[in-house]
């Protein structure tokens, strides 16, 4: 029954990913015709006074399409969370702006003032709103404490992954031993496949328990973050390099605060090796410490933004070329990539746990006779 169950939990999975990138690839499109062309540039077309411009006047010529700057906007993080645009409509969630200079001190307002009734950007209050960051119009420094997308982003899937997990936590409390049901019984194999196939695999049976809960949360937080990534609109935090760099920076500390004597021998004093050749083989070491840690940040990075990238650039190609009809080749190939990314969101939430246990499973790994 349990494998009927996965098996019918999988076609419906299945069947809703493609709608979902249905519905991506057509957002998509909806999105890019209706997008400004050069979205941070500070001189915008006045639409009315052309309109009341004589006839005989030579019209302006509409500037070229940039694919270049559109897709950086949309990969980029932004003081508000811009969801869609239809016509003139812009539907966007402003967010909290908060900033200090040494004149001015503390100041908390909403990114809606940097916005006028046109959606063009504007001066508010001593600062300007520049390629997605915020500076004083006397030169002044700014530390920027705002409450960004990738913020936001950070909080509402933190917020997810707490509903979720508390909910079966306290499942399995109430009744161990009762049949999983609903959201429990969805995440009960994944959460037993990376205890069996990472965990146990690559730590060991005596230590896997105690890095279980670090396992398991970046597991999530990298899939569920990936998968909102996604979503039109979503915001692009786990291709933030400063997300990733935070999580190789913890993955090192839990790396190195546990590793045992025979880690470190093996980094100092490799035994078994002549000690003239450890004048070569330390160096080496050392610099491994710091590059694995490094590796697991560009690789996440690189990943989910190249995928980004190459869905928005097979969306941009009916705008270069101006062409409608591309879009029967586009949109097809579109849905297609949308599917592969809903596989690569897990395969790198995956890889980055895997990698993480291979390194800790070395730190703590006990001396063989």
């Amino acid at each position: 029954m349990f494998q009927m169950q996965v098996k019918t939990s999988t076609q419906k999975m299945y069947f809703s990913n493609i709608l979902l990138g249905l519905f991506l690839s057509f957002i998509s499109l909806n999105v890019f015709a209706n997008e400004p062309v050069v979205a941070h540039d500070s001189a915008h077309v006045d639409t009315a006074s052309h309109a009341a411009a004589p006839a005989a006047s030579h019209e302006a010529p509409s500037e070229k399409f940039d694919p270049g700057k559109l897709i950086l906007h949309h990969i980029a993080d932004e003081h508000d969370w811009h969801f869609f645009t239809i016509g003139h409509f812009h539907a966007t969630l402003p967010l909290p702006c908060i900033v200090y200079t040494a004149s001015a001190g503390l100041q908390v307002f909403s990114s809606s003032h940097f916005k006028n009734e046109h959606h063009e950007e504007v001066p508010y209050n001593g600062f300007v709103l520049e390629h997605g960051k915020i500076h004083a119009e006397n030169g002044e420094k700014v530390i920027d404490f705002s409450i960004t997308k990738n913020v936001a982003s950070l909080l509402v899937s933190a917020v997810l992954l707490l509903t979720i997990f508390i909910g079966i936590g306290r499942k399995y409390k109430e009744n161990p031993h009762r049949a999983p049901k609903g959201m429990q019984s969805l995440f009960e194999p994944i959460i037993i496949f990376v205890r069996d196939e990472i965990a146990k695999n690559n730590i060991g049976e005596k230590h896997y328990r105690r890095f279980m809960p670090y396992l398991l949360t970046i597991f999530f937080f990298i899939w569920f973050n990936n998968m909102l990534g996604l979503i039109p609109g979503g915001a692009n935090l786990t291709g933030n390099i400063a997300v990733t760099l935070v999580l190789a920076i913890i993955a090192f500390f839990v790396t190195n605060l546990n590793g045992r004597s025979t880690y470190w021998t093996h980094i100092f004093a490799m035994p078994g090796v002549p000690k003239w050749m450890l004048v070569i083989l330390t160096p080496v070491e050392i610099v491994g410490i710091f590059m694995k840690p490094f590796s697991l940040m560009v690789r996440l990075f690189a990943n989910i933004t190249a995928g980004h990238i190459i869905l928005l650039s097979l969306v941009s190609l009916i705008f270069i070329f101006e062409n409608a009809a591309l879009g029967l080749a586009v949109v097809p190939f579109s849905l297609f990539m949308n599917v592969i990314e809903l596989i690569v969101a897990f395969i790198q939430a995956f890889i980055f746990t895997m990698l993480v246990s291979t390194y800790i499973g070395a730190a703590v790994e006990e001396h063989h006779h």
